[in-house]
């Protein structure tokens, strides 16, 4: 058994563990840029997830939570720019398509890939596109994550990947996603790659824990997406780990995750970091924390560098559930107090300015009246959120 160990630095650039691979190309669905990726393992491995709880699922999503009851994958397949979400019962044949015909270019068992696509939401998938390159596809896979992450890319200004090492395993995260997202699982698209040897029950119970204190705490703009997905496989090749020391090294590759996806919100020139101390629990140091990143008033404040105190209280107080006493509540601005004792102190103005115009902006909320700890990440709202989504559908 590998001894238990803190997560190492993150590696530069981001590798993928022994044994997976990845690959993208252009099939035609965007009329430039890459649009198709895929994700192998040389062999089947363990395998969890979590998916949207939005009410009207894609394909995807629907097929996706059947697969993954037997706990076992060898490989992930993606498109972007179409969503296959609200196609009826083609979309659902469509999704099958999709990955049965990855799973005959790898020569693997169908019921070992899962499908994820990402894009506009009612419009059929293109699946004779898909099927059509999917032999090129498979033969181009190779060893950088980066690659297979520029494919599922919809928004986004850049690919995001990420890897570390926790004793002799590597874990690996792909993501994308810039807006449409307050996720009630995890985040858009998500992937956990790992040659750590997990059981599949010690796997998801780390996944889910991990998500919902990093990805799960996100807010780009209080949109929960059709297609939210996080989907982690582990293939054993680095032999068995500390399960503690596993989830140590998600856990912190999630939350630098959660935050790379919050700064590239569109639109976004800013990342926003809320924490919130002393509620009176964790489920009430949430709500308020995620009250405060959703605040278009908190995050226009975030955009403009205006020091106005109300915006955060007003954040704080619609929170009418919870225990909210203004004569305890302290709450600062990059580490300058700028509310105390039921009132504005006598912070200097100019100071507070240039600490909003910094990346990233932190907000500190302490309630003074329990234990209740939190984080939620998020943006500023720009005219450019405006102009990405005003023509989404179009473009």
């Amino acid at each position: 058994m590998t001894d238990p160990a803190t997560p190492t630095a993150f590696h530069a650039p981001p590798r993928l563990p022994r044994g997976f691979r990845c690959a993208a190309l252009n099939c035609g669905i965007k009329p430039e840029g890459k649009d198709l990726s895929l994700f192998a393992s040389e062999a089947p491995g363990a395998a969890a997830g979590v998916f949207t709880r939005n009410l009207i699922p894609g394909a995807p999503v629907v097929v996706g939570r059947e697969l993954l009851r037997a706990g076992r994958l060898q490989a992930i397949v993606v498109n972007s720019r179409v969503s296959n979400v609200s196609t009826g019962e083609e979309g659902i044949r469509n999704a099958r398509r999709m990955g049965a015909t990855a799973a005959a270019a790898l020569g693997i068992a169908p019921e070992l890939v899962l499908m994820s696509s990402t894009g506009v939401i009612g419009v059929p998938l293109p699946i004779e596109r898909i099927e059509a390159a999917m032999g090129r596809l498979a033969a181009a896979l190779q060893d950088d994550p980066l690659v297979g992450a520029e494919g599922i890319m919809t928004t986004d200004t850049h690919p995001k990947a990420l890897s570390l090492s926790v004793g002799e395993a590597v874990i690996t995260v792909v993501a994308k996603g810039s807006g449409m997202i307050e996720p009630s699982m995890a985040t858009m698209l998500c992937y956990v790659l790992t040659d750590a040897r997990l059981d599949r029950e010690v796997l998801d119970g780390a996944l889910r824990r991990s998500v919902d204190d990093s990805l799960n705490m996100i807010s780009v703009d209080s949109d929960t997406s059709t297609s939210d997905s996080c989907v982690a496989i582990a293939n054993g090749r680095s032999g068995p780990i500390d399960d503690a020391a596993f989830e140590a090294g998600l856990r912190t590759a999630l939350t630098r995750m959660a935050e790379t996806l919050a700064r590239d919100g569109e639109g976004a020139s800013r990342l926003l970091r809320v924490t919130v101390r002393g509620a009176a629990d964790r489920a009430e140091a949430r709500t308020v924390a995620k009250s405060l990143v959703n605040s278009p008033l908190v995050k226009t404040m975030v955009y403009g560098g205006d020091p106005n105190i109300g915006r955060i209280l007003m954040a704080v107080g619609k929170c009418f559930d919870c225990r909210i006493e203004p004569d305890r509540l302290v709450a600062e601005i990059g580490g300058v107090t700028v509310f105390r004792d039921g009132g504005r102190t006598a912070f200097e103005e100019g100071y507070v300015r240039e600490l909003l115009g910094r990346d990233p902006v932190d907000v500190a909320v302490d309630l003074g009246v329990g234990t209740g700890e939190a984080r939620a990440w998020g943006c500023d709202l720009t005219p450019g959120y405006i102009a990405e989504n005003a023509a989404y559908y179009s473009s």
